[in-house]
């Protein structure tokens, strides 16, 4: 896979568009304010490895489907979390109908499933959608708790 594929993300302090890449180590930071920005990609079959499993970062990881009503819902809650954690994760999504290899991998039963991954490693993983405060919560406890276990 060609990792120069990019996505624009707008910053959420200047208000300016930022043209970032789909995988890279480090974080996004804005051009113009140098605040974190919220580092959303899509990712599929070809390239899964590279822009999730290759993340320096934690990744959240939206495997969804076009025909998923919860799917839809949880989309908006998902980037709100991705703001709230810019610079400290990345936000992947999966259509898994179009990438059947990601949706066998994880063995994914419905839909939408959520995945928090650490270097490749699944630390958790739900089903079904939550409110953006909800998903937060979840995504920070799943962090907090890879670094208890990294401590030790």
């Amino acid at each position: 896979m060609n990792s120069t594929r990019t996505t624009t993300v707008t910053c959420p302090h200047c208000g300016r568009d930022n043209r970032i890449p789909v995988a890279a180590e480090g974080r996004p930071r804005c051009g113009h304010c140098k605040q974190p920005l919220p580092w959303v990609v899509d990712a599929g079959d070809g390239d899964f490895t590279e822009v999730a499993d290759n993340a320096v970062q934690p990744v959240v990881v939206d495997l969804w489907a076009t025909w998923c009503g919860p799917c839809r819902m949880v989309s908006p809650a998902l980037e709100q979390v991705a703001r709230d954690l810019a610079g400290r994760i990345k936000l992947v999504k999966v259509d898994i109908d179009k990438n059947p290899g990601v949706s066998q991998r994880f063995e994914v039963q419905a839909v939408p499933t959520l995945l928090v991954q650490d270097h490749g490693e699944t630390v958790a993983r739900q089903a079904g959608a939550a409110p953006a405060h909800v998903l937060r919560q979840w995504v920070e406890q799943a962090l907090e708790g890879r670094q208890a276990t990294a401590g030790q």
